[in-house]
């Protein structure tokens, strides 16, 4: 078997394409494919406008595709690529071959191959290990996530998560919405006002699914998010994120020992200085010394240890059975809190806050028990989020970054060879 019969099975080429020649520069290291078409090509073709017969009306200039590796040698195909004249309509057009991908410049194994990369490396580095610019390679996967987000399907989507992600220092955000039973990124917009909603929406319908199907939707007590939902999707049950009212809790806690640290004197320094991670953490996940310095602290009857009990309280109450019995617990838990806040001269303050916040919101804490629904994979999204802006060392743009989450979030169908 000659090299060009051996390229020629490996190509896939069939029987309308053949390899002419193949040969290696050794100066540049780059092995080069020279392709052409058979004749028996103008009988399997058609014209693209209505259908009939073509013939081979003239050539393209040579071109060029990146194709994948010759062992550890560059490869590019050659081609001057036929062009076809329709015999009933003149129409002319230039034949696509099979080895060209979405990009005219790769081929569709080459793509698949820098598509599986950029997943999970820096667009730097993927540059540098395919020999290629980050420039045609961003214009590349454009093309492959615009194409593939189009043909997304939405139709089944009825539980939403919402949450906003800082792009960079500055309070630059995006709003990233998720279908938390696929467990993947809907759609992603900069922003996160009211208007991230109404984009939402437009963007939902678009892909067959439908505004009023969405019957729950999670998220935490944003009140643009909150009047997004009321405005746009009537039959949407509000719930609001258990992890987002624990995570505000134990925010509670912090302040409330930054604040004793200032004003509690020389004991409340010494028990509480360097003990921040201390209080972030529930009781079984101790280890020894800090289980006996937290023993200690409680001694001291410090105002951030009954912050802290008043936290793991609330976080107890998520164990109720039903909504009934947390009404009733969580009720009886608020005014416990403000009682004990009288003793305090003000310190407890950040936790009363968290107590008229959850008066505010109970409904919507409460439908958690209802739907059993949590942001638990949009919290697991902020750390691929993060793991992503990481590999890209710099995107330029915010549509880069809301494109490299498609890529890795967004469970959509691109190309495999």
């Amino acid at each position: 078997m000659t090299p060009e019969k051996m390229f020629h099975e490996l190509l896939g080429l069939g029987m309308n394409w053949e390899v002419t020649e193949s040969r290696f520069d050794r100066l540049s290291g780059t092995v080069f494919l020279e392709i052409r078409e058979k004749p028996g090509l103008w009988e399997s073709l058609r014209c693209p406008e209505d259908g009939g017969l073509v013939f081979c009306y003239d050539h393209t200039e040579l071109l060029t595709w990146r194709h994948l590796n010759v062992f550890q040698h560059r490869c590019e195909i050659t081609c001057a690529l036929p062009r076809g004249k329709c015999r009933q309509c003149g129409h002319v057009f230039r034949v696509r071959p099979p080895w060209e991908g979405l990009c005219s410049h790769f081929t569709k194994e080459f793509e698949a191959f820098a598509l599986m990369l950029m997943r999970e490396m820096p667009m730097s580095k993927v540059a540098e290990t395919v020999g290629e610019t980050d420039t045609r390679l961003w214009r590349m996967l454009f093309r492959h996530v615009d194409q593939a987000y189009a043909e997304a399907d939405f139709s089944r989507v009825c539980c939403v998560g919402v949450d906003e992600m800082s792009v960079r220092k500055g309070h630059q955000y995006i709003s990233v919405f998720a279908d938390l039973v696929a467990r993947r990124v809907l759609f992603a917009t900069e922003g996160k006002d009211l208007s991230t909603w109404r984009s939402f929406v437009e963007a939902l319908e678009k892909h067959n699914g439908h505004r009023h199907a969405i019957t729950q939707v999670s998220m935490d007590m944003s009140l643009a998010y909150e009047h997004g939902v009321a405005e746009n999707c009537r039959h949407a049950q509000v719930v609001f994120d258990k992890f987002h009212v624990i995570h505000t809790a134990s925010q509670a806690v912090d302040r409330v020992r930054k604040t004793e640290l200032r004003q509690g004197g020389r004991t409340a320094w010494q028990a509480l200085y360097k003990s921040q991670w201390l209080w972030r953490k529930n009781p079984e996940q101790l280890g020894r010394a800090e289980q006996k310095r937290l023993n200690q602290i409680k001694d001291k009857n410090l105002g951030t240890a009954k912050a802290y009990q008043i936290r793991l309280v609330l976080q107890d109450i998520y164990r109720s059975p039903n909504a009934t019995v947390a009404r009733h617990r969580l009720k009886v838990w608020c005014r416990w809190v403000q009682w004990v806040a009288r003793f305090y001269n003000q310190l407890l303050a950040p936790m009363v806050r968290v107590v008229k916040m959850i008066q505010k919101h109970l409904a919507g804490i409460l439908a958690h028990w209802k739907w059993g629904l949590t942001n638990a994979f949009m919290e697991g999204l902020n750390s691929v989020f993060s793991a992503t802006k990481r590999k890209a060392r710099g995107y330029r743009s915010t549509p880069h970054l809301i494109t490299m989450l498609y890529l890795t979030a967004g469970k959509l169908r691109l190309p495999q060879h």
